[in-house]
């Protein structure tokens, strides 16, 4: 498996995600299985199915989280300057036809959450403006047809 980047936030999110799996929940599942073994025949004990269908369902989180987290590539965003767009830069778009800004930072993946401004680094406007500087324009195809973009500022925090 490939590297995979992100920001130190981003891993610490996953490592808290994956200890609250393994410590709270898991425990939790085991507790509620448990219980439901009481209750007599397994086979129409939908408390016991519930249960393992949760707990099929945090082993596999847990499985693919420790997968991502070995494989991390913690990619400081601080250590770059310049007005060039890389990884962990926070940016500020202004649409050409309505002149709207907005602004994002890009970031790995898993931690991407674009309701809060994190751009995936994999996404089609974050590909587009990798590399690109202030006062640059980039043209983007999304679901909603063709949007054009100028660059206003990026900053490394």
């Amino acid at each position: 498996m490939d590297k995979v980047p992100m920001t130190a936030k981003g891993k610490r999110d996953l490592e808290e995600e994956l200890r609250r799996l393994r410590f709270e929940e898991r425990p939790a599942i085991i507790k509620a299985i448990a219980e439901a073994r009481e209750h007599g025949d397994l086979s129409e004990n939908a408390e016991y199915h519930a249960a393992r269908e949760r707990q099929s369902f945090v082993e596999g989180r847990l499985k693919e989280l420790e997968g991502i987290i070995s494989h991390a590539d913690v990619i400081d965003p601080s250590l770059f300057s310049g007005d060039v767009v890389r990884f962990g830069g926070n940016i500020i778009l202004a649409d050409e036809d309505t002149d709207e800004e907005s602004s994002y930072q890009i970031v790995g993946a898993n931690e991407a959450d674009i309701a809060t401004g994190l751009l995936s680094c994999t996404s089609p406007l974050a590909r587009a403006l990798m590399g690109k500087s202030v006062g640059d324009t980039v043209e983007v195809t999304a679901p909603g047809g063709s949007k054009s973009y100028e660059i206003v500022e990026v900053k490394f925090v």
